[in-house]
């Protein structure tokens, strides 16, 4: 996230003193015990109360998939961060667990990400309880306001209970700022380099991305940068994730995620991607222009999961499901922010070109509670919660969902455009540039059939199996009851979702 602008956006507009906590009306929000406010996601993780942004520290062990998020405590407004944290065993149910990395005399806790040092390389463990271990960037805000340039550096806190407690590195820093206002984000990896193992840090370092290696995860050496004169340069550059996939046709290729704020394709918060190369040291591609993950205004910041099994091979995906532009005065009040929907990362091609597909996993199916066929051009939607499959060959086509309200969310195919519109999605006057028509260039993409995904206060399209997503946050003032058809196949499938919660 950019967090020193929001930083100065509040202190400007008045939500924060120098001095004081961010606070307003609903300031210690009581913790929600059935999660049925009205907006509250139902099958998206969101926190129990209070302020949440980037997802941090996405590790499995053991048996569980760790999520960890930039989290304020004492409010529904950014503020000071620390790491909230969370379990699952399947990335659909989650259970909350505490504050798992709490602000110190070095700072706050920003973002970044937890690996499991099975080699006990760092030494902060034993052969018998080798640790996980959280890299995360300090923020100093005294150091900030006092207009220095280093006030951002690296930490490291490391846990012996499978992630349970967590225990600072008694030397942190270890990486310090050798005077670089924007240097955050860390992202860790182990890779191989001519038998030996190796950690590497991708770093975001105001408009480009430092990769670091380490024999220990304590000690770290710059190897290169990466930023290419053709890439997004709208904003700051944040939340970097580096890693390799296989192609379908057995080439592997690394793909570098990179989030900017402001400077997405529809305004505001987003995430571009790089494919290319990586030989330990250097990144390089082949790539010239600028290529999305998600066309919606709401999916940021968002990286993978470590320690993923070889037997599972998937690469795993979720992001920050809100945009800097109005993040902080969306109308909810007991809690602020979800996340996306749990994605898996393949590469496709499109004449000789890679692309990056998100897939929304196969865990998801465990949602569905009644299944039908639709036919027609008019459904009537009995539950709020709803997946839908849909199959088209129609050159143009437009779907809309709808309410008595009058409130509606139109996704329509016009040539080689995809557009959403929720200028009329229900509550739209809490931020000028809320209310948009969005729009995805198409390309030589063909589109054959759409999953949409839709929640209480989101809606989340994946055409040609992700070939091509977009996210959107979404607050009508009741649930969309009805579905209007133009251009698709008959015999489509609707299914109804349970609640997580």
């Amino acid at each position: 996230m950019n967090k020193s602008i929001i930083w100065s956006f509040l202190i400007a507009t008045g939500l924060l003193s120098c001095h004081s906590k961010v606070t307003d009306s609903s300031e210690k929000a009581p913790v929600s015990k059935n999660y049925n406010e009205a907006h509250r996601p139902q099958f998206h993780f969101s926190p129990q109360a209070n302020w949440m942004n980037d997802p941090n520290g996405m590790v499995y062990h053991d048996g569980e998939y760790h999520l960890f998020y930039q989290y304020y405590p004492d409010s529904n407004v950014w503020g000071p961060m620390h790491w909230g944290h969370a379990v699952s065993k399947d990335m659909v149910y989650w259970e909350h667990l505490p504050v798992a990395i709490e602000p110190d005399s070095l700072g706050w806790i920003f973002s970044g990400s937890a690996v499991f040092d099975a080699a006990n390389s760092s030494g902060l463990g034993s052969p018998e309880n080798p640790p996980l271990l959280a890299i995360y960037t300090y923020h100093d805000p005294e150091g900030a306001d006092a207009g220095r340039n280093d006030f951002q550096t690296q930490g490291i806190a490391y846990s012996l209970d499978k992630g349970r407690t967590w225990e600072k590195y008694p030397n942190n820093p270890v990486l310090d700022n050798q005077g670089i206002r924007d240097f955050r984000d860390p992202k860790v990896t182990q890779i191989t380099v001519s038998g030996e193992d190796k950690w590497i840090m991708s770093l975001a370092v105001k408009d480009k991305i430092s990769f670091y290696s380490s024999d220990n995860l304590l000690n770290w050496k710059h190897e290169s940068d990466f930023n290419p004169d053709w890439a997004a340069y709208g904003g700051v550059w944040e939340c970097p994730d580096l890693f390799p996939l296989t192609s379908p046709e057995g080439e592997q290729k690394w793909i570098l995620l990179v989030s900017i704020n402001p400077g997405g394709p529809n305004r505001g918060s987003a995430t571009q991607y790089f494919i290319g190369d990586f030989d330990g040291e250097r990144f390089t591609t082949d790539q010239a222009s600028v290529k999305w993950l998600d066309y919606g205004a709401d999916n940021y910041a968002g990286v993978t999961w470590s320690n993923i099994p070889d037997s599972d091979g998937r690469r795993l995906f979720i992001g920050w499901m809100s945009n800097w532009i109005y993040a902080n005065v969306v109308p909810t009040q007991v809690w602020r922010s979800a996340n996306t929907l749990p994605r898996s990362l393949e590469l496709y091609s499109i004449d000789q070109e890679y692309h990056l597909a998100s897939r929304p996993v196969k865990e998801l199916e465990m949602l569905r509670v009644e299944s039908q066929e639709i036919s027609g051009q008019t459904i009537a939607l009995e539950q709020e919660l709803v997946e839908l499959q849909l199959r088209t060959n129609a050159a143009d086509f437009m779907l809309e969902f709808s309410n008595s309200a009058g409130e509606r969310v139109i996704l329509e195919k016009k040539g080689k455009t995809f557009f959403l519109d929720r200028t009329q999605s229900g509550l739209v006057d809490f931020n000028k540039e809320f209310p948009a028509k969005h729009s995805a260039p198409l390309g030589d993409l063909e589109i054959e059939d759409l999953q949409i995904f839709l929640d209480r206060s989101s809606i989340e399209i994946f055409i040609n199996q992700g070939e091509l997503v977009m996210t959107e946050l979404v607050f009508p003032r009741e649930s969309y009851s009805q579905l209007q058809l133009q251009g698709f196949e008959n015999k489509n499938q609707l299914h109804y979702l349970k609640s997580i919660w």
